[in-house]
């Protein structure tokens, strides 16, 4: 059986190792050695090998046996299907297997993962996802805080979705309550033309209605009125959502992210539910009446969730429990992420935890859906604090926004006034258009590349700097793998397939043709990990590969047609490849800059 695979060969060698050294494992040791995972992985060092297996030494403590031992013997019960793909597979150190691929075989491998797809094939699972991101509040400019959720949220449904899997973003405005109704009770005292507001009137009065702690009482009139229905209220409430939409939406547009009217679920969508959610805890016997207020208690806590007030108002756990089973129950969900900065961890377990007690995590085919929290951590300024403007605010997003495209097309046009640059004959709104490209694949390059948990330092010099792991480095990668197609003839997206089959012989061609192998376990791994900043690294290292590859082996100089089209074909596939990665991202990728 395995023979027969590794005679196809297949557009993941990782995927293959593992069926054979599976199957191995299943010759020497049984079962128990089937059902073990080989851990193949790439090798850190191409002397020692292409891939190392390191499942061998937990299987021979699990047996009772000499480590090394066990590994030669797995090597010679695999040696007939890795014939067709490998070199004779090594065994080193205590019990490690080193494979080395035969240069055909790799070839082979290069030219089934040379398809539209990229080598990633869909999902077998086709439950659709649900994903929490931006969750901006109404009256409110977005700042530097909503980038975060927006642009991973963003970045992760673009991932499921490349594995074939159905998202619905999920954007819970918040739009009800007594902070809007204290922001409807501002304006109206103001005698504020609502048809003239703009997101600048409103967050002045969200802060003005945040400073009025004496106006609360009249405030929570509003409330009632408008959860009553009254017209007029509702109305002035509508007009409030436009304005600030409007705003948010050119953020949106602006950052490149797919976010529109469909995907809002704000705290009012579930307004008329959260009667109900109290009254089926209450009903299951999970919650409790104490000093008026409902709580569901928990047993490895003291800390209880409260889920309804001793004044009779809900809470933010309240719309949650709502939200999580209207994405699992109607929306039919089997994983619901919330991408919400990391202060938010202890209520995320407290619902999440809330849900299961219920039940509401059950799904119509009876398998229960994967509540999962995607913390995050802070934008730093210069002095290693949250970022502020010098007035203490958080910094509006769109000012951020608008200072990197303007820093980076200064940049741009600055490179185009040399003559010899490949945008030299560009004209200024072109050139423009790129510095809007690389300014905001900057800023998001910058925040996905990090290990999400972590707080970063908001460095804008450093973001724009078309060196190192950055952004533009990649933009820059792709944009000069594009220039030499133009030098060539041939069109980005034209199938080069007719030029012949690819010839892997030089070490930076072998290097190159690994590193385009590894794509498609790399993104399955970040729509399984929820892990951004994998990608990024991976691209960082895949544009260092070709840069290798460009400098030891000439493409359009290279001797004898067959190695210039096996070249030309290798650049082609990673231009696919960086442009899937970088697109995944949501940043633009630049032909020329």
């Amino acid at each position: 059986m395995a023979t027969d695979q590794a005679s196809r060969t297949s557009g993941d060698p990782v995927a293959l190792l593992e069926t054979i050294f599976r199957d191995a494992f299943g010759t020497v040791l049984g079962d128990a050695g089937r059902d073990a995972d080989p851990l193949v992985r790439t090798g850190r060092n191409p002397q020692f090998g292409d891939y190392q297996v390191n499942g061998v030494m937990g299987l021979a403590k699990q047996a009772r046996t000499n480590p090394r031992e066990l590994a030669g013997r797995i090597v010679e019960a695999a040696a007939g299907a890795l014939d067709a793909i490998a070199e004779p597979a090594e065994v080193a150190g205590p019990g490690f297997i080193n494979v080395r691929l035969k240069s055909e075989a790799l070839a082979a491998m290069l030219d089934d993962f040379d398809t539209p797809r990229l080598g990633l094939a869909p999902d077998a699972d086709t439950r659709p996802i649900a994903i929490d991101l931006c969750g901006v509040n109404i009256a409110k400019q977005m700042h530097v805080g909503h980038l975060r959720s927006t642009i991973i949220g963003d970045t992760l449904a673009r991932v499921m979705e490349r594995c074939g899997r159905t998202v619905h973003r999920q954007n819970h405005l918040g739009d009800w309550g007594l902070t809007i109704a204290m922001v409807l009770q501002e304006l109206r005292d103001r005698k504020a033309d609502l048809d003239a507001l703009s997101l600048d009137d409103l967050d002045a009065a969200y802060r003005a209605a945040q400073a009025a702690n004496d106006d609360a009482d009249r405030a929570k009139q509003t409330l009632i009125r408008l959860q009553q229905g009254d017209d007029e209220l509702l109305r002035d409430w509508r007009k409030i959502i436009d304005v600030t939409m409007r705003a948010v939406y050119e953020s949106f547009d602006l950052l490149g992210v797919r976010l529109g009217p469909e995907n809002n679920r704000p705290e009012s969508f579930y307004r008329d539910r959260l009667d109900a959610v109290v009254e089926e805890f209450l009903a299951a016997g999970l919650a409790e009446t104490d000093q008026g207020a409902i709580i569901v208690r928990f047993p490895d806590r003291k800390r209880p969730l409260i889920i309804r007030k001793s004044d009779g108002g809900f809470l933010y756990s309240t719309t949650d429990l709502a939200a999580v089973k209207y994405r699992v129950q109607e929306l039919g969900a089997c994983r619901v992420i919330y991408v919400v900065d990391a202060r938010q961890r202890d209520h995320f377990r407290d619902v999440f935890d809330a849900i299961r007690l219920i039940g509401w995590d059950r799904l119509a085919d009876g398998d229960t859906a994967q509540l999962v929290h995607v913390p995050f951590g802070s934008v730093l300024g210069a002095d290693r604090t949250p970022l502020k403007t010098r007035s203490g605010e958080n910094v509006p997003l769109s000012a951020l926004l608008n200072e990197a495209i303007d820093r980076a097309t200064t940049e741009v046009r600055k490179r185009a006034a040399v003559p010899d640059s490949p945008t030299h004959d560009l004209s200024d709104e072109t050139l423009a258009s790129i510095g809007r490209a690389i300014g905001i694949g900057a800023i998001k390059y910058a925040d996905l590349s990090s290990d999400l948990v972590r707080d970063y330092v908001f460095n804008l010099d450093r973001m724009i700097a078309f060196e190192g792991n950055t952004g533009p480095y990649i933009q820059y990668a792709h944009a000069r793998v594009c220039s030499i197609f133009g030098k060539a003839g041939l069109e980005l997206d034209e199938d080069l397939r007719r030029l012949g089959p690819y010839v892997i012989r030089e070490p930076a061609e072998k290097t190159l043709a690994l590193a385009l192998l590894r794509y498609p376990g790399v993104v399955r791994d970040v729509a399984e990990s929820l892990e951004p900043h994998r990608l990024c690294t991976y691209l960082f290292e895949l544009a260092n590969a070709y840069s290798a590859f460009y400098e030891n082996c000439p493409v359009l100089k290279a001797e004898g047609e067959a190695r210039r089209h096996s070249r030309l074909r290798l650049c082609h596939i990673v231009r696919r490849v960086l442009a899937d990665g970088l697109d995944l991202l949501g940043i633009d990728a630049p032909t020329r800059m």
